[in-house]
């Protein structure tokens, strides 16, 4: 089993505050940096897939777990593990906080589908490499 390391205070304060976090799926970079919602529980960082697409960042997590996040708009990505959730009580805790953090009137609707399966089953922890 890998351990698993953790994310400073300042970075897990500024992923809980902020409302989008930069990803970049796979290893080898050929991924391009995108915006996805991420939540914190219990002082870790988790992230889920509204789009299960063949070449999302999930699936290519799925393939290569390594990859990086950008936090609060920093030009340099911190190198991440993605780590599949399988606890269906952290799983909803997860959905909990995302209901927290995503409550406004435009949000309220994805984050319904994204505490459903499919998405819930994406649920990931990204932890620090």
């Amino acid at each position: 089993m890998v351990e698993k390391k953790t994310f400073s205070r300042e970075v897990i304060a500024k992923i809980d505050s902020e409302r989008i976090l930069g990803i970049r799926a796979g290893s080898d970079a050929s991924h391009r940096v995108i915006g996805i919602w991420a939540v914190v529980v219990e002082g870790r960082v988790f992230v889920r897939s509204w789009s299960m697409e063949p070449r999302s960042w999930w699936r290519t997590f799925l393939e290569d777990p390594y990859g990086e996040i950008f936090v609060a708009k920093r030009k340099r990505g911190i190198k991440v593990r993605a780590v599949q959730v399988k606890s269906e009580k952290m799983k909803e805790k997860v959905s909990a906080a995302y209901r927290e953090k995503y409550n406004t009137r435009g949000s309220i609707g994805y984050v319904e589908d994204m505490s459903r399966s499919p998405s819930r089953d994406t649920t990931t922890e990204l932890c620090r490499v």
